[in-house]
């Protein structure tokens, strides 16, 4: 049996983390969707941030990977201790690759400002225009990301299993296509207004795909909670990345640079088990 976990946090001091426990079965050719672990909050005298660990320490046997829909490192220029000349004149390697980025595309359609790689990753460049669908990345160092990048760097420093990064919205587009579900529910799962309903649907189409076995109570469950619903598309994704099924780095990505997981296009359901 091979085991993944997979993290939804939601901020340093929120109620609304989640971490999802899938399994492998390569004799059974099977997997399934066994715990998932909901509103992981803090109480009077212990964090949630322990009580993840703490969670992930119970599952630890047999784990191959904790996927998250979080980075957990900080953006290469701002750990950079080489002397700084400018981001107009660095020659490191994620430098000139975000100015060919941005020159490229300025040509296209011209950016409404230049990237900033204090807070930019060249991922969230490279997501924003190369897998087909547009897909709009918070800065890793962003006012809205970087609280989740100290919480994702807090927790994944205790750890000693290897940690992905995935984002729910490019793994659930795949998925989705792969499995032919309707592409308004895949681009509106989140929203508060028929996000349940979408929700609802793709989970029955994994369900009807053999992707995975999930109890009832669990499918409710992601239904009703999105937070918990993209913790299970994580630990997918961190599955899909064992079976080789997840993009690779392009050749000219810039090597010390993060990368984020996402599934290959038109995967063959029956054959990935």
């Amino acid at each position: 049996m091979h085991r993944f976990l997979g993290l939804s946090i939601a901020g340093g001091k929120s109620d609304k983390a989640c971490l999802a426990v899938i399994e492998y079965f390569p004799k059974y050719k099977k997997v399934f969707l066994t715990k998932i672990f909901d509103k992981i909050k803090s109480d009077e005298n212990v964090s949630a941030d322990l009580k993840l660990h703490e969670l992930i320490q119970q599952v630890r046997d047999k784990t191959v990977s904790l996927t998250m829909d979080t980075p957990s490192r900080l953006p290469h220029c701002v750990s950079c201790t080489l002397q700084c000349p400018g981001y107009e004149n660095c020659k490191e390697p994620h430098i000139d690759w975000m100015w060919k980025y941005f020159r490229e595309n300025s040509k296209k359609k011209k950016p409404k400002k230049i990237f900033t790689p204090y807070t930019q990753r060249a991922v969230e460049m490279y997501f924003a225009s190369e897998l087909g669908e547009r897909f709009i990345l918070p800065h890793a160092l962003g006012a809205n990301q970087a609280p989740l990048l100290a919480r994702a760097a807090y927790i994944t420093k205790r750890l000693d299993l290897p940690v992905l990064e995935a984002f729910p919205k490019a793994t659930l587009w795949r998925l989705g296509l792969s499995l032919q579900v309707m592409k308004s529910h895949l681009r509106h799962h989140r929203h508060s207004v028929g996000g349940q309903e979408s929700r609802k649907l793709i989970l029955q189409a994994l369900s009807a795909g053999h992707v995975a076995f999930v109890y009832e109570q669990d499918v409710k469950l992601m239904t009703e909670n999105n937070h918990a619903f993209e913790a299970f598309l994580c630990a997918l994704t961190g599955f899909l990345k064992f079976k080789g099924l997840t993009e690779p780095r392009p050749k000219n990505f810039p090597k010390k640079e993060d990368w984020i997981e996402v599934p290959v296009e038109n995967i063959n359901w029956q054959k990935v088990v």
